[in-house]
């Protein structure tokens, strides 16, 4: 099985069977992609992929989409419906011949209530699951192709940052937009497809923010800057985080932001030689956040430590106090401890790491430092 979207099909539905779930039907989502190799955004149109816990899956789409579905995806059996046709029979058409009219039926995350709603329709005796139920267990663990993608991802980013401290103080009265226009064209040069969320670049006071997108408050020297964003990659991502000061030649971002700056970087580094198999998620966040607290910022370290990476930028597993999830080999996720104090500055700092055998590895390494 050369696919392998085909087999994380397979593998699907040998959960699906194991729990005795009896089908899957997935929307336009990283889950369709995930299994289908197919990428589609939401929209109005039923497009859906039934997968059951035994023989093959079925595609229903818009006829405008056949064609294309049957080069992207390896699903064999593609059924279309006609715009002028009621899709709502199609669906039920297709779960008479999967004789699926009951059981328990696992609906996509993220998929629109009317379409959830179709779906119960349909099936008024079955009971609905989430597809994340048995797809997230095998999203969360990277295969080689996927860990080779973020990897490159991770490099282009790395390329950008070196792009931003060579220019140093010639970003100097450059508005935070203009700057993440700049980041944005040079994802792209180094070979990234666009950004994989919106850019972050927090001047400043804004930097105290943690998602602060970017707007029109001009770079002066001095400012400490925190600049968080990524690109694609084989539609994979980055996300990276690095606080940088430009033009500090000219304007010291003073003791304290210096003081924080290595506070924030000692409690990156513990959270990540916390982190190999075994151990918990929960136990990677305390690493990270018990530096920050014994330097008296504890308060102002507002929110977990990181989120798994995968097709989504946010996703299982969560680094966050508390959780019990044990770390396994090919997991990613990143660490970034931040902190934020209101009316003056922020830093955060962050790296994806992958789980190792024996430990970890990071997947983008470029230097942590604030000076360019």
């Amino acid at each position: 099985m050369s696919d392998p979207h085909e087999r994380r099909t397979r593998e699907a539905q040998a959960r699906l069977r194991e729990r005795g779930d009896d089908c899957l039907i997935l929307f336009p989502s990283t889950n369709l992609l995930y299994v289908s190799g197919f990428d589609e955004h939401p929209g109005e149109r039923h497009l859906l992929l039934f997968v059951p816990a035994d023989g093959d899956a079925t595609f229903l789409v818009p006829e405008l989409y056949g064609e294309q579905v049957r080069r992207e995806s390896w699903v064999p059996d593609v059924r279309t419906w006609a715009d002028d046709e009621d899709p709502r029979a199609a669906v039920r058409d297709v779960l008479a011949d999967l004789d699926v009219d009951g059981g328990r039926i696992l609906v996509d995350d993220t998929m629109h209530a009317r379409f959830s709603l179709d779906l119960r329709a349909a099936l008024p005796d079955a009971e609905f699951g989430l597809a994340s139920e048995v797809l997230a267990d095998l999203r969360v663990r990277k295969d080689g192709a996927e860990l080779d993608a973020m990897r490159r991802a991770g490099a282009v980013a790395d390329a950008v940052i070196g792009d931003l401290r060579e220019r140093d103080g010639d970003v100097v009265g450059s508005t935070e937009a203009e700057l993440a226009e700049y980041i944005a064209d040079r994802l792209t040069a180094h070979g990234g497809t666009g950004v994989s969320f919106e850019t972050i670049v927090g001047s400043g006071p804004n930097g105290a923010m943690p998602h602060h997108s970017h707007g029109d408050r001009v770079v002066e020297a001095g400012d400490p800057v925190v600049l968080d964003f990524g690109t694609r990659v084989d539609g994979y991502p980055s996300d990276q985080t690095r606080t940088l000061v430009f033009g500090a030649d000219e304007a010291d971002p003073g003791e304290r932001f210096r003081e924080v700056h290595d506070v924030v970087r000692e409690a990156q580094r513990a959270g990540v030689e916390a982190v190999e198999p075994g151990v918990t998620a929960g136990d990677v966040d305390a690493a990270a956040r018990e530096v920050i607290e014994d330097a008296g910022y504890g308060e102002q370290f507002i929110h977990r430590t990181g989120h798994g990476v995968g097709l989504d930028v946010h996703e299982e597993p969560y680094i966050v106090a508390g959780s019990d999830r044990e770390l396994e080999e090919g997991m990613v996720f990143s660490v970034e401890p931040g902190v934020y104090l209101p009316d003056e500055f922020g830093v955060r700092i962050e790296d994806l790491i992958v789980v190792t055998d024996d430990g970890c590895e990071r997947l983008n390494d470029t230097d942590r430092g604030w000076r360019c």
